[in-house]
């Protein structure tokens, strides 16, 4: 217990040194921010076909009635530029996402124990991984089925003309929902790491967690309807149950050291009676 005191002794600092800390950090986050910013800059134009590509996937399986490739349109000359610069913007995010959950990491680190701050890289590092994974599972499974069903509405009477602004917000609007959405069992690891959930805890809520799900993924969902609903709530539902098993790791290994040093106060105890 000594040692723990001493631990957190160690990393307390004064208001303004706090206040120092948090500008160095919020300065490296945002220079991290604005590298990753300038090269998705240089490549905004890949990175929008790339985007694209789900909606163009999804057109080819109604090419009977929509034609063989959609054709997108914008409504203000300067709309195209403000399209690139959004692209640049957003993947930028994405890509200094390690960097910044690493600094986000530094200022939060010394109020903990030093057994805690080993972790700040593993966070980073996992916290980027579940935000990008959430992304990618949207483009690489949501997005062209949602898609694909949406466009299943049209006729010969009525087809659909694309506006290149409102289908970007669409496809950024879901990808970031579903980035947020994988960061729950690294949310659900830091709960159990500070001792504020457990396994059995969670288990108990799983059947009101199935009933939240839907709820969050029609909340999340830019789109109204009930596929990508769906398809959030699904993904959502599996990552709670896989926090179980995380929390369960988490809290087995805190009970055995917390009886390990039951043993040891109690050795030591008869010691030196």
């Amino acid at each position: 217990m000594a040692g723990n005191e001493t631990e957190l002794e160690e990393g307390r600092m004064p208001f303004v040194e706090h206040l120092r800390d948090l500008r160095d950090r919020l300065r490296n986050a945002t220079i991290a921010f604005l590298a990753a910013f300038i090269i998705c800059w240089i490549f905004s134009a890949d990175i929008y076909e790339w985007l694209r590509a789900p909606i163009d996937a999804a057109w080819l399986q109604h090419k009977d009635t929509l034609g063989e490739k959609p054709q997108m349109f914008f409504q203000s000359p300067i709309t195209p530029f403000w399209l690139y610069i959004s692209v640049a913007l957003w993947a930028g995010i994405f890509v200094s996402s390690p960097f910044v959950f690493h600094q986000l990491w530094q200022f939060i680190a010394p109020g903990l124990y030093k057994r805690e701050r080993r972790i700040g890289i593993w966070f980073a590092i996992f916290s980027a991984v579940c935000f990008v994974a959430g992304g990618l599972f949207c483009y690489y499974v949501v997005l062209e089925r949602l898609y694909a069903f949406l466009l299943g509405y049209a006729t010969a009477e009525m087809q659909p003309a694309l506006f290149v602004s409102e289908y970007f917000d669409l496809t950024r609007n879901m990808m970031v929902a579903f980035g947020a959405v994988f960061e729950l069992p690294m949310l659900i690891y830091f709960l159990a790491f500070a001792g504020l959930v457990t396994h059995r805890g969670l288990w108990k809520f799983n059947r009101w967690f199935v009933v939240i799900a839907f709820v969050v993924g029609a909340v999340l969902t830019p789109s109204p309807d009930v596929v990508s609903q769906v398809l959030m709530a699904l993904p959502m539902i599996v990552l709670y149950n896989v926090s179980i098993v995380v929390a369960w790791v988490v809290v087995r290994g805190r009970e055995a050291r917390e009886k390990r040093e039951r043993e040891a106060e109690g050795a030591a105890g008869e010691k030196d009676e």
